[in-house]
């Protein structure tokens, strides 16, 4: 079923086009991919996504919208503001009710972040944010993962961790990536970018780093 599509769609900002005649589909239960150097795209092009099916989408976007001076435990509890009645919401954030720190602990805890639960974010280094970021998206349950870079600040190992969390919670994911080595190896999908347009559309099983390199060339 096809679940995302895009018509030779065109982005503009301050008369440069940063996305130029777009066309796309995804369909349900892909895992996706955009490669490809600063200011390709990706992060518009996932917003554009994004804004097609918010209500099932869990979002990580690329300046992680923290609370930075509420708790792990809180920022994480955000996600799900819309599933509770304002009351709930409110008591809980006072006082966190046992079964939401339970609740929030697993997620954290296959992240490597238990320790952190009630740290405030802003004591956290930033890989410790992103990983609060991507336990928040998580958290939301929506079916659809879309994430900016949701492991540029993380180590190999742990951003393995997170991909594998993030694969296994959700049926479609789509990911802005620069790491062409982890792009090949968590998702089915890669959809490489230039100068605003999609240069690239294979399966990750038919391709190797080395045939992304392209799309790095003169910086990024």
């Amino acid at each position: 079923m096809t679940l995302l599509t895009l018509e030779k769609a065109t982005v503009t900002y301050d008369g440069n086009a940063v996305l130029r005649d777009v066309t796309l589909s995804i369909e349900q239960g892909e895992r996706i991919a955009l490669v490809g150097k600063s200011g390709a795209g990706k992060s518009t092009l996932l917003n554009l996504l994004y804004q097609q099916q918010r209500r099932r989408s869990a979002l990580v976007p690329q300046d992680l919208g923290l609370v930075r001076v509420l708790s792990v435990f809180h920022n994480v509890f955000i996600g799900r503001l819309n599933g509770h009645s304002t009351w709930y919401n409110i008591a809980n954030l006072i006082r966190p009710f046992n079964a939401e720190v339970e609740a929030i602990r697993q997620i954290l805890a296959q992240l490597v972040l238990e320790d952190k639960l009630f740290a405030a974010v802003d004591q956290l280094s930033g890989g410790q944010q992103q990983r609060t970021a991507v336990a928040r998206a998580l958290y939301h349950e929506g079916d659809i993962f879309i994430g900016d870079e949701p492991v540029s600040n993380v180590d190999e190992h742990q951003s393995r961790v997170v991909l594998e969390s993030i694969n296994e919670k959700h049926e479609t994911v789509i990911l802005a990536m620069h790491d062409v080595e982890l792009a090949i190896g968590y998702t089915d999908r890669i959809i490489g970018l230039e100068g605003g347009q999609i240069v690239f559309d294979q399966p990750s099983s038919s391709i190797k780093a080395a045939d992304l390199e392209h799309l790095y060339k003169n910086g990024g």
